[in-house]
């Protein structure tokens, strides 16, 4: 059977009307119905057909399709702002206006669009190395100190954004803008130290210094960006040179500590002396007084010597004579003889008698030595601390009285 014949899809194939194709026809009659239902249409007299719609019930139902549609395209303005971000609303491409965060609303595309800016999402940019320390990228790290030594330092940028419109509009690459601004800032502080200071005492300091640089650069530009912190990763030397840069580090640190043991050998010495040098000045001080304060007294005593001198010169030269002969066999070894006995004058072992007198002075035993034994007795005496001086006077004393 030809696909032309009028009556295809209507006749039986030998298996029933359950086996017959769709009446395309009917399909189509069903589908003008429906719509004619939803315009309004009326049905023909005798169930035939449907009336075709008229102006007004096209219009109608053209009008509320427009409805729809405008409905839908007004509220596709609306937007969500969420907390700690911020909305930047764009007419025809150009800046309008920032919002907070809430459920907001704009003027439909094409009309108005909208940027989302998150303002507290902290952004890091690494400078000198990708992901980790050992991916270095020398092109970055390598820089040059005041005393021309090379460098290799790693740092990584952590910044947040400040101002929405200046980050949407004045920067078209913001990571890069970070990155070359920390790079140039970090070349310039270390251009101004030296390798020492950089690598060791002043690491903290150069980060600071880097960080405030950065700062003012990227406010020069207006590009809404605030850096939060800086962190350096790791500074050391070139590669190259890094064992010649151990051995040095190792003899500046021999230095230091040959240096502290001198210091501390300085001050275990230098408080001990100086301690001795005062004593011996104040024992220096102490036996001038003495001086000066016997003398003071030897002359006031020559002087009430003289005044009662003057009055008895007989009675006090006699005085003075006994006293010093005083002094003067008290600072002596004496030997006694009796000489009643009436026996002849002896050759006496005086050095045997005078050492047995020293032995029992100590308190030791005295050696028995041969000869007669004889009745004298040694008596030594100690001598007063001022013996000599006394003696002196008294001698001086007598020779004034014999003339």
């Amino acid at each position: 059977m030809s696909l032309n014949d009028p009556q295809w899809g209507k006749r039986g194939s030998g298996g029933g009307d359950n086996q017959r194709p769709p009446d395309l026809d009917e399909m189509w009659r069903n589908f003008s119905r429906k719509l004619n239902g939803i315009f309004g249409g009326r049905r023909a007299p005798g169930g035939g057909g449907s009336e075709p719609p008229s102006m007004r019930q096209i219009g109608g139902g053209f009008g509320l399709v427009v409805g729809l549609i405008a409905v839908v395209w007004l509220a596709s303005g609306f937007y969500i702002v969420v907390e700690g971000q911020r909305g930047v609303v764009l007419t025809f491409g150009k800046f309008s206006e920032v919002t907070n965060a809430g459920l907001r609303w704009r003027l439909p595309i094409p009309l108005q669009t909208h940027e989302i800016v998150d303002l507290t999402g902290v952004r890091t940019v690494e400078v000198g190395y990708r992901n980790s320390v050992k991916t270095k990228v020398l092109r970055e790290s390598l820089m040059l100190t005041d005393d021309e030594n090379m460098i290799d330092i790693q740092f990584a940028v952590q910044y947040i954004l400040k101002d929405p419109q200046e980050y949407l509009f004045n920067n078209r690459r913001p990571e890069e803008t970070v990155m070359q601004a920390a790079e140039t800032a970090f070349r310039e502080i270390v251009g101004k130290n030296k390798m020492d200071f950089v690598l060791y005492e002043g690491r903290e300091q150069v980060a600071v210094a880097a960080q405030k640089l950065m700062q003012e650069i990227l406010d020069r530009y207006n590009t809404g960006i605030a850096v939060s912190k800086v962190t350096m990763q790791n500074a050391q030397p070139p590669e190259q040179v890094q064992a010649a840069f151990d051995d040095a580090v190792r003899a500046k640190q021999d230095l230091e500590r040959q240096k502290n043991e001198g210091q501390a050998y300085y001050n275990d010495v230098v408080p001990k002396a100086r301690g001795t040098a005062a004593r011996l000045m104040e024992e220096a001080n102490g036996y001038k007084q003495r001086v000066i304060a016997n003398s003071e007294g030897e002359a006031s005593r020559f002087k009430s010597i003289v005044i009662e001198y003057n009055k008895a010169p007989v009675v006090t030269r006699e005085r003075m004579y006994l006293d010093t002969m005083q002094q003067i066999l008290t600072s002596t070894s004496k030997v006694m003889v009796d000489a009643r006995a009436g026996s002849q004058m002896l050759y006496l072992p005086l050095d045997k008698i005078i050492q047995m007198s020293g032995a029992s002075a100590l308190g030791e035993p005295a050696a028995a030595s041969p000869g007669p034994k004889l009745p004298a007795q040694v008596e030594p005496v100690a001598p007063p601390p001022d013996a000599g001086a006394r003696s002196r006077d008294a001698l001086r004393a007598r020779e004034r009285g014999d003339r």
